[in-house]
């Protein structure tokens, strides 16, 4: 990835990005092949969500990642490069893609932070193939985005991506860039707060039930016993119909007040379809060739006291049935991982995970990588996990669409980012919605093990979903 050496700040005047866009647009010329022009500079602190917000169109593509926990968000808003793809070979696909984009690739920024790096950014769906047409996303997209806005803590970078070919007008295009970069700039943080009266409205609402989950767990529970599978993990989900269309930022903003533990996201299709959520669980988490996954099942509500609380707490880490759900999904990517050779290392006894209205078991698992290793190699080898899916994993995903009348899209899917650099991080869509103007598709599941219970695994969804019910106004 090549620097053509610029001022540190191509904004403070449209002469200088006049000039570099020019220069790279000789390179076209000179290379009879587009380039990618990459411009980073650092600006004041601003809410990335804000900016999402204030800069997203339904016809774009976006993605919106934030860590409350850490203080970092990111938004990434408009389609500088983006592919489709779909069937097994998804993520080798992907990653030949980046591959090809960074070959053409111009970069203005000396600066060697982290958040100055491009990303890519890609949802992929749970199966690797859409069920019928009318499916909301592919099977894989991936996207460079126009504009990508990222906090950490105090600093906040701002870098711009705009494909260059030799024809382009580079005059309107820096006027473009121009007039864009101070509208991100001005973007104000109070904007979510929704005039009552509409949030009245918002909040009446008609909630269908798309299938019988008790049913498909006594099914499952059938299949375990007769040995034909370990684990099934089901997911339930509820259509909820408004009165307005929803507000999916405020959503979002309404998410990280409500589970600032947990990782707010969103992603769209381009077609005015937002999936948004908030997960507790990170599927793969790359930086410095060192690799940290999560494995986390075996679920507890909160106690409404202290001493509740912790008597449930108790109850988790004592029991069998969650110890052994848990223990399936430690296994499973300990496994996955040794494929490459890698040397998992982990705690012999989970922790808890404690969310404001749900705990788990929870084991992190670390690995150092060797420099050949790509990001996506490791995430078509654990996706999905027994903790999404079950064991064995493809009878598993068999069952799964034999009991589940939804078709599961990007629910309990990885959803996430690599860099320039080949750091990454993917997240697993759950505790998520579909929201298209008045209507939402809520998501959520649990594991089913020998000695589940069908009345307290519906509990379990319906806590799950009663998280993201709060959260749509």
């Amino acid at each position: 990835m090549p620097v053509v050496p610029y001022c540190a700040n191509l904004f403070q005047d449209r002469k200088y990005l006049y000039q570099f866009l020019i220069a790279c647009q000789q390179k076209a010329i000179d290379r009879q092949q587009e380039q990618i022009a990459s411009i980073a500079v650092e600006i004041d602190a601003v809410d990335p969500l804000a900016v999402l917000h204030e800069i997203s169109t339904p016809d774009q593509l976006h993605f919106y990642l934030e860590k409350g926990f850490t203080g970092e968000a990111i938004a990434a808003v408009g389609t500088a490069e983006s592919l489709t793809v779909d069937g097994s070979n998804r993520f080798s696909k992907t990653q030949k893609f980046i591959q090809r984009c960074l070959e053409n690739w111009i970069s203005s920024d000396t600066t060697p932070a982290a958040i100055a790096i491009p990303k890519f950014f890609c949802s992929f769906t749970f199966f690797d193939q859409k069920l019928n047409a009318e499916s909301p996303f592919a099977a894989g997209t991936i996207f460079l985005p126009e504009w990508q806005i990222t906090r950490h803590q105090n600093r906040c970078v701002v870098l711009a991506n705009f494909v260059i070919h030799p024809k382009l007008n580079i005059s309107a295009l820096t006027e473009k860039i121009w007039q864009q970069f101070r509208k991100i700039c001005s973007a104000k943080y109070g904007i979510f707060n929704l005039p009552d009266d509409i949030r009245k409205q918002l909040n009446r609402w008609e909630i269908i039930d798309t299938n019988n989950f008790k049913s498909a767990v006594l099914s499952a529970l059938e299949s375990i016993r007769t040995n034909q599978l370990n684990k099934l993990v089901l997911a339930h989900a509820v259509d909820v119909i408004a009165h307005l269309p929803f507000q999916w930022t405020h959503s979002l903003h309404n998410l990280r007040k409500l589970y600032p533990d947990c990782y707010v996201f969103s992603t769209s299709n381009g077609r005015g379809q937002n999936f948004i959520g908030a997960s507790p669980e990170r599927l793969i988490s790359i930086c410095d060739r060192t690799l940290i996954t999560d494995a986390l099942a075996g679920s507890a509500p909160r106690g409404r006291t202290l001493a509740e609380d912790a008597h449930l707490a108790r109850q988790l880490r004592g029991s069998e049935k969650e110890r052994r759900e848990h223990q399936v999904v430690v296994d499973f990517i300990s496994q996955r991982l040794a494929h490459f050779d890698l040397q998992p290392q982990l705690a012999a006894v989970p922790d808890l995970l404690q969310l404001s209205n749900i705990q788990h078991l929870h084991t992190p698992i670390q690995a150092a990588l060797p420099a050949h290793l790509h990001p996506l190699e490791i995430l078509a080898e654990l996706h999905p996990t027994p903790a999404v899916a079950g064991l064995p994993r493809e009878l598993a995903c068999e069952q799964i669409r034999r009991y589940e009348t939804f078709e599961r899209s990007l629910y309990a899917a990885p959803l996430g980012w690599v860099d320039a650099q080949g750091d990454a991080e993917f997240i697993v869509g759950i505790r998520s919605a579909l929201i298209q103007d008045c209507h939402a598709r809520l998501y959520a599941g649990a594991g089913i093990v020998a000695g589940s219970n069908p009345a307290k695994e519906l509990a379990e969804v319906k806590l799950k979903l009663q998280a993201l019910l709060q959260a749509l106004v």
